[in-house]
C-alpha cells in the first residue's frame, strides 16, 4: 500500500498543477486580450498594419504597472504560442491561464477575420492602432 501511495501522490500533484494556476488579473486579461487581437490581425495578414513593439510595451506598462510586467505577459503569450505549435519554449515563462485565455480569444478573432476579412481587419486593426499595439504602414 505504501508503494501505491508514494506513486499516486506525485501523479496527483502533476495532474492538479493546471488547476493551481493563478487566474489572470483584470489588467492582465485586458492586456492579453488586446495583445492576442493585434497578433491575430498580423497572422491573418491584414493589409496596412504592422506590429508596434514599443507601443505594446507602453500599453502593457500602463495597464500592468511596469514595463517588466508587460514584458512578462508578452513572454507568457510567446511561450503559449510556441507550446501550441510544438516548438521549444522556456517553461518558466509558460502560464497555463495565459495559454487558455489566449487560445479562446484568438479563435474568436480569427473566426471574425475569416468570416468578414475587410470589416474585421479594419475594426480590429484600427483598434490595435488606437491602443498602440499596431501601426499603419
Amino acid at each position: 500500500m505504501k508503494f501505491k501511495l508514494s506513486f499516486i501522490a506525485p501523479l496527483a500533484l502533476i495532474a492538479s498543477a493546471p488547476a493551481q494556476a493563478a487566474p489572470l488579473s483584470d489588467a492582465e486579461a485586458i492586456f492579453l486580450d488586446q495583445l492576442v487581437t493585434a497578433s491575430a490581425v498580423l497572422e491573418q495578414r491584414c493589409v496596412g498594419y504592422e506590429a508596434d513593439g514599443s507601443g505594446g510595451v507602453r500599453l502593457g506598462a500602463r495597464l500592468l504597472g511596469s514595463p517588466n510586467a508587460a514584458m512578462a505577459m508578452i513572454d507568457a503569450y510567446s511561450a503559449a504560442i510556441k507550446a501550441r505549435d510544438g516548438e521549444s519554449y522556456d517553461p518558466a515563462k509558460f502560464r497555463p491561464e495565459v495559454s487558455d485565455a489566449a487560445g479562446k480569444r484568438f479563435r474568436r478573432v480569427r473566426a471574425d477575420l475569416i468570416k468578414d476579412p475587410k470589416a474585421a481587419c479594419a475594426g480590429y486593426g484600427d483598434a490595435g492602432v488606437d491602443r498602440g499595439l499596431l501601426r499603419r504602414y
